[in-house]
């Protein structure tokens, strides 16, 4: 038989696992219990160059492109509604990467993904797991219908409270006592939970814009589009838990807490409850964030939210399970170049190396995107700091700059094509890596070429900071 991969869960990790597997040739089916693959569910997504990158190579760039407009402005407010930053972000990105940031409904970019599969037959709705065994020569996947499906390796592609991962862990104690501690199940934890929710477009968020509004211990991210705004209104829980405990919210939990902030300026005319009660839909959910130190065992693998989930105020979360699986399929893609059914440790040599690929970038932008939640949420008097000041009075494409290292740093699929992707400054890492070699021997070398822009950044940096000196007393009161 034909190797075979059994992804479970069919959200944006799993379809796009379902698009790379196919471009690989690589037989699998996808399970997903829901029975629809694009339910009304949670809010935005927003695609950043490097997500659009590994969307053009799967051939769903140009739906995502025609269903939303790239961003415009990001600004920043004080609890009254004051702007304190306007900053021309969005558009610095396009002009490092070749793109901007794409932002559109969850429900509506699931269902692209979907409509673009080259072969829609993998995918089985109504497919819950209940139980799998791993065997000698493969594993073996009961749904709760009874039906069996039988592959060599299983990717847990289902979410923060994943199955997949749950199994795995029960087999990897069995097979090797106190392999996963509990300080490692406890690490996915809950510090804050959002209101999240899309109504019509309001005018007094913009068009194409990004509002964020800071307080002392919550903030509110307001994401606009011509015929929508997705929000997010995040606050610290009571008490903050860790896996396995689950909070779940009703209706009525949501409206005592939007009633709360109802008076909570989000613009210098608009107040949060008049948003709320303009939503077309909206709820309560917990943010978890956390990465695991062990992402496979045996024959199954973890890709997304299952090994790694991160806060959403810097919108990586979604850009970066799509890097996974891409990671994960290169991997998959080089083994079976052998043309031969990879044995048990060749399979778990190709896990060591996705991991250790993925390991370290995706604590560095859990830590990011940790610190960015703290930052707006005036987690302390440093972050408070960090917002009202420090980051307003940095020069206008700074904050694209520094995120532009991250992003250029992120991978692609190793054997599609990019041709036609747009260009920017900034070179992606694996190009760099490229023409770096061809630089050997010709005197010259990317670091060379690259000096004067990075001296630039870096006076830029300096000047930031002069006049963030000068401008400090005028935002005295709010420090007090």
């Amino acid at each position: 038989m034909p190797f075979r991969v059994i992804v479970v869960g069919a959200g944006v990790v799993g379809l796009t696992a379902s698009h790379c597997l196919q471009l690989a040739g690589i037989d699998h089916v996808v399970l997903e219990k829901r029975d629809d693959v694009a339910p009304a569910e949670g809010a935005s997504i927003a695609i950043y160059p490097h997500g659009a990158r590994i969307l053009h190579q799967i051939g769903c760039l140009e739906p995502v492109q025609k269903a939303s407009v790239p961003c415009g402005r990001w600004y920043g407010r004080m609890p009254d509604g004051r702007k304190i930053l306007d900053n021309g972000y969005f558009r610095h990105l396009e002009e490092n990467h070749g793109s901007g940031m794409y932002l559109l409904e969850r429900r509506e970019f699931l269902s692209i993904l979907y409509d673009g599969l080259p072969n829609k037959s993998p995918i089985k709705t109504s497919s819950g797991v209940r139980g799998i065994r791993q065997l000698a020569y493969g594993v073996e996947v009961t749904l709760i219908n009874g039906d069996v499906e039988v592959g060599d390796i299983v990717i847990g592609c289902d979410g923060v409270y994943s199955t997949v991962r749950g199994f795995m862990w029960d087999h990897a104690n069995k097979t090797i006592p106190d392999f996963i501690t509990v300080q490692e199940k406890t690490s996915f934890k809950t510090r804050w939970k959002s209101l999240i929710g899309i109504t019509p477009n309001i005018p007094e968020l913009g068009e194409r814009d990004l509002t964020v509004v800071s307080n002392t211990g919550y903030s509110f991210l307001g994401l606009a589009q011509p015929d929508r705004v997705y929000f997010f209104f995040i606050v610290r829980v009571d008490e903050p838990f860790t896996w396995p405990k689950q909070k779940r919210y009703t209706d009525e939990d949501a409206e005592i807490l939007a009633q709360k902030f109802a008076d909570h300026p989000v613009s210098n005319s608009l107040l949060f409850g008049e948003l709320w009660k303009r939503r077309i839909r909206g709820g309560l959910v917990n943010l978890e964030e956390g990465v695991l130190e062990h992402w496979h065992h045996d024959r199954i693998v973890l890709a997304g939210d299952s090994a790694h989930k991160v806060m959403p105020n810097i919108a990586l979360g979604g850009n970066s399970g799509m890097e996974s699986v891409v990671v994960l399929c290169n991997h998959l893609e080089r083994m079976m170049k052998n043309k031969e059914t990879p044995s048990s440790a060749t399979i778990d040599k190709v896990f060591a190396a996705y991991q250790d690929e993925r390991l370290d970038r995706m604590k560095q932008i859990s830590n990011l995107s940790s610190f960015i939640t703290r930052i707006q949420a005036w987690d302390s008097l440093w972050h408070r700091f960090l917002g009202t000041w420090v980051l307003p009075l940095q020069p206008d494409r700074a904050m694209a700059d520094q995120m532009g290292e991250i992003m250029r740093g992120a991978p692609k699929l190793d054997f599609v094509s990019t041709r036609g992707f747009p260009s920017g400054h900034l070179l992606w890492k694996d190009e760099e890596t490229k023409m770096n070699q061809l630089e050997k021997g010709r005197g010259s070398s990317m670091l060379q070429r690259r000096l004067p822009y990075l001296l630039i950044r870096l006076l830029g940096a300096t000047l930031a900071c002069v006049v963030a000196w000068h401008g400090v007393l005028d935002l005295l009161p709010w420090l007090r």
